[in-house]
Order: C-alpha cells, then sequence, then structure tokens
C-alpha cells in the first residue's frame, strides 16, 4: 500500500559501484596523460577520478534513451554507405577542384529537442568527410551544417535534404514515438523524403 500523505524519500547519491565506470574511464584518461603506466600513476588517477566524481556527480537524465535494435541496424547501414558515399564525394571535390573546392554553410530545421538525441545527430553527421554542425540553436529550432562541395542553391538543397534524412534515421533508432511523428510532419512540410 503507498501512503501518498508522506512526502517522498530523496535519492542518495550514487554510491562508488555505480560511479565505477566513470571511475575507470577517468583513470584511463589519467595513465593515458601522464603517459607512463605504473602503480604511483594508476593510483593517483583513482584517487582524483573518485574525487572527481564525488565532488561533480552526473546529473540524473529526466527520461530515458529508447533505443530500437532494427532502426539502429538501419541507421549504422545508412552512416556506413553515407561515410563511404561521402568520402567519394570529397575525393572527388579535392581532385576536381584542388584548393577551389568550396563549401556552404546551410540552415537545417532541428527536429527534436532532446539534447541526447542532438548529440547522437550532430555525430552522426561528423562522421561523413567534409560535413559537421557547426551550431546548434534550440531556440529557433534549427542547426548550421557545413558541407564541403555545394556550389548552387542545388546543391546547398541537397545537403539540408540528407541532413533532414539523417535526422529522421536517428529519431528512428532513438526517439519516442512522437518525436518521430512529429519529425516525419515537419519534413513532409520542408519538402524531404518521408
Amino acid at each position: 500500500m503507498i501512503d501518498h500523505d508522506r512526502p517522498p524519500v530523496p535519492r542518495r547519491a550514487p554510491g562508488l559501484l555505480a560511479r565505477l565506470p566513470r571511475v575507470a574511464w577517468l583513470t584511463l584518461v589519467w595513465v593515458l596523460l601522464w603517459g607512463t603506466f605504473t602503480p604511483q600513476s594508476v593510483l593517483g588517477g583513482v584517487v582524483v577520478a573518485v574525487i572527481v566524481t564525488a565532488l561533480f556527480p552526473m546529473p540524473r537524465l529526466p527520461d530515458r534513451l529508447s533505443v530500437r535494435p532494427l532502426r539502429l541496424l538501419g541507421l549504422a547501414a545508412f552512416l556506413l554507405y553515407d561515410l563511404a558515399a561521402s568520402s567519394v564525394e570529397v575525393a572527388w571535390q579535392i581532385l576536381r577542384r584542388g584548393t577551389d573546392a568550396r563549401g556552404a554553410i546551410v540552415a537545417v530545421p532541428l527536429l527534436t529537442t532532446s539534447d541526447r538525441v542532438i548529440t547522437i545527430m550532430a555525430n552522426a553527421l561528423s562522421l561523413s568527410p567534409g560535413a559537421m554542425a557547426l551550431q546548434i540553436d534550440q531556440e529557433q529550432k534549427v542547426w548550421y551544417v557545413y558541407a564541403l562541395g555545394p556550389r548552387d542553391r542545388a546543391g546547398a538543397e541537397r545537403t539540408r535534404l540528407r541532413t533532414l534524412d539523417m535526422q529522421r534515421r536517428v529519431l528512428a533508432a532513438f526517439g519516442t514515438a512522437e518525436e518521430l511523428a512529429e519529425a516525419r510532419r515537419r519534413i513532409v512540410q520542408e519538402g524531404g523524403p518521408r
């Protein structure tokens, strides 16, 4: 039976066991930065990592990131294809244009407000040679993408549509059903692929 009259019990800060992966990661970074693998450098890394994780705990995330395994596999296949296709495009631009190769900054609608999904989107975009997220403006729901190659409006439009499609694929793998439905509606409104 739940007693609704009592105030909720505050959650305790995560113990050392819950922080162990972060402590291990920070210890590894510490040892790599020192460049020596000695008992003293490892012990020093563990001490620093425990202090850092105690003083600066990670905030609790308000929602869980939903993961759809089949869509994630589809996203991985798309990113591998995009990596290969973009590599060929960048190589062609360099061989064809040399130092005269141009780039463009394209404004693309941002299809979600989830910080974690936006981070995945920006990293997925940056995997493609010749493309990267320059600025993400969550208030205006737009992000600015740099792309190597577009020399006219049609090239910039291809970059915009490609980025919209990549966002849709990331949302299909990690977004909520509501976010995905809203993204599809906005993509159709923007004239992009469904």
